[in-house]
């Protein structure tokens, strides 16, 4: 026989990141007690809880409220786009104000729930309600002097809700070394959830914390969350480990010969990409091309800026002939402008986790990481950015981090430290040779594939960024007006060395044309000589054919006879 148990039932709450970390939401048919200081976010987190339900899981809730009307309830909670007249009128949620007059519990002595369970249990089977939320219980128990009575009641109501079936929200006020007033987490004993506001070093982050789940496995940090217009969003503050899938893809840097240096390729696709140096290098026109080439392919770019507003970025980078307000046009970029001392860094990252989560970018741009370096926060700040890139890693989303490196330090050292989580290195630096400053670029590493060793000049021009080719003087790599006199020199000499050989080409030329007229003349004196010589063989062949012509006339005349006189011979 198996002694494996069935999981715990839960429902979620649909709050973004919380389910995460309950593996699911709060226990069904169970209460759950919401505990904290004043304006923490008991009651938002409360109010998400039901709506949610309601709108996304068919599950109807009804909400009853000790300190605060229905029409106020409606009001604050309106900010956060939550209709909930439009909710009451579906019957999807029902609200109800109960007003404890503590003076007359105090005269009368005389308390029970009795007329509670009644207006409860008639609003839960009006709209057959699976949600409940009692904000704030301890309004009710603060009047009375009585604690064995408040105990009694309060485990009375706890059993009477979870007889019901329904899954319940119970709200309290953060108690003097314990996490309620009244003590409420001895009697909710199934979850509690903590939420509080901490301070740290001038700026306020919001917390939450399962203190308590029965049954289940749940996180155990203190979580940062964020209440902006879409609701509550809980960010885990924990890596998520490094078993997230890679990516084989090459995605190009938006320099060419750039990803020339990258292995002729550019970067891969989901890895983590830091750009560091010293001030004025040009590390935002950098992170401008890379921007620009992704939404050039069609890809949603998220551009966090912590220095620069939107504006002054797409004016500064549109005078390197980069037109970021035309991909701002086209929906696919995005900027998100605030100063690292808006918040601290957990909820600096819950901003990040939540513009990603709606944005769904196939790029990330963070400009610049040092800002959230303050004191002695290095730490810290590794840890959330360690967290921030695994959370990019796991969504296939490549990032970009610039760095500012101040003048005394390493150039090959950032101050968050994150140098060993980065995929590829690229490191600006602005080199001062004869009274001029001159930028060049360096990769320090890449993962994965085969790179540049060189450190390359590189321009900022009205065209963008130009990477020059390598030049090499006697003393090394030669740049700005140095670079141009030794190749003003190098022209001169390749002048006169072209001069020289173009000055020997034409001696070459005239003397093969006298060489060839001198060859054309004796040819034709040869020609002339043979021709007198073929004439004189010719008449010399004549002369001796006559001859042998007239010594065989004259044989044949010998042998005709004895030779006749002539007539003139016969006369004496």
């Amino acid at each position: 026989m198996s002694s494996r148990r069935d999981p715990l039932p839960k429902a979620p709450t649909g709050i973004l990141g919380f389910d995460e970390i309950t593996e699911g939401g709060l226990p069904r048919g169970r209460p759950t007690l919401i505990c904290g200081s004043a304006g923490c976010g008991k009651t938002l987190f409360a109010m998400e809880f039901l709506v949610r339900g309601a709108t996304q899981f068919e599950e109807p809730g009804v909400f009853i409220a000790f300190e605060e009307t229905a029409e106020e309830l409606t009001q604050n909670v309106a900010s956060l786009g939550f209709d909930l007249d439009e909710l009451v009128a579906r019957e999807q949620l029902a609200l109800d104000f109960v007003a404890i007059e503590r003076n007359e519990l105090e005269e009368t002595g005389d308390f029970d729930l009795s007329g509670l369970f009644i207006r409860l249990g008639y609003a839960i089977d009006s709209i057959g309600a699976k949600r409940v939320v009692l904000d704030t219980l301890e309004a009710v128990f603060a009047g009375l002097p009585n604690p064995v009575i408040l105990r009694a009641e309060l485990r009375r109501l706890l059993r009477w809700l979870k007889d019901k079936g329904v899954t319940a929200i119970v709200t309290g006020e953060r108690g003097d070394g314990q996490l309620t007033r009244q003590g409420l987490e001895e009697y909710v004993s199934d979850c509690v959830i903590t939420l509080d506001h901490q301070q740290r070093e001038q700026t306020w982050t919001r917390r939450l914390r399962v203190v308590k789940y029965r049954g289940s496995s749940h996180g155990t940090n203190d979580y940062p969350f964020l209440i902006d217009a879409q609701g509550l969003s809980v960010t885990p503050i924990t890596s998520l480990g490094l078993d997230h899938t890679v990516s084989n893809e090459r995605i190009s840097t938006g320099i060419t010969r750039l990803d020339a240096m990258l292995g002729d390729a550019g970067y891969f696709r989901g890895s983590s990409i830091l750009v560091s140096g010293t001030a004025g290098t040009g590390k935002s026109s950098l992170a401008g091309h890379f921007a620009s080439a992704a939404c050039a392919r069609g890809e949603r770019v998220l551009y966090f800026a912590f220095e620069e507003s939107p504006s002054q970025i797409q004016r500064n980078l549109s005078a390197i002939g980069l037109d970021l307000a035309h991909w701002v046009d086209q929906g696919l970029l995005q900027f998100h402008a605030t100063r690292p001392s808006f918040s601290g860094l957990e909820m600096h990252l819950s901003l990040i986790h939540r513009a990603v989560q709606q944005f769904e970018p196939s790029a990330v741009i963070l400009d610049p990481l040092n800002s959230f370096v303050s004191g002695n926060n290095t730490l810290e700040v590794k840890a959330m950015l360690t967290r921030l890139i695994d959370f990019l890693k796991t969504r296939q989303i490549t990032a970009l981090f610039t760095s500012l490196t101040t003048g005394g330090e390493s150039l090959e050292r950032t101050d968050s430290a994150i140098s060993s989580l980065i995929d590829s290195w690229l490191l600006l630096m602005a080199v001062n040779t004869g009274g001029e400053r001159n930028r060049t670029l360096s990769v320090l590493k890449s993962r994965g594939m085969a790179h540049s060793n060189q450190t390359r000049e590189f321009l900022i021009t009205n065209d963008g960024i130009e990477l020059r080719e390598v030049y090499l003087g006697p003393d090394g790599v030669l740049t700005g007006s140095a670079r141009a006199v030794w190749e003003s020199a190098e022209e001169s000499e390749r002048l006169a060395r072209r001069q020289e050989i173009e000055r020997r080409q034409h001696e070459l030329e005239r003397r093969r044309a006298v060489l060839d007229a001198q060859i054309t003349a004796l040819r034709q004196e040869f020609e002339a000589q043979e021709a007198e010589t073929m004439a004189m063989i010719e008449r010399e062949r004549e002369r001796e054919t006559q001859r042998q012509q007239d010594r065989a006339s004259v044989a044949s005349l010998r042998r005709a006879g004895p030779a006749q006189r002539s007539p003139e011979a016969n006369n004496p």
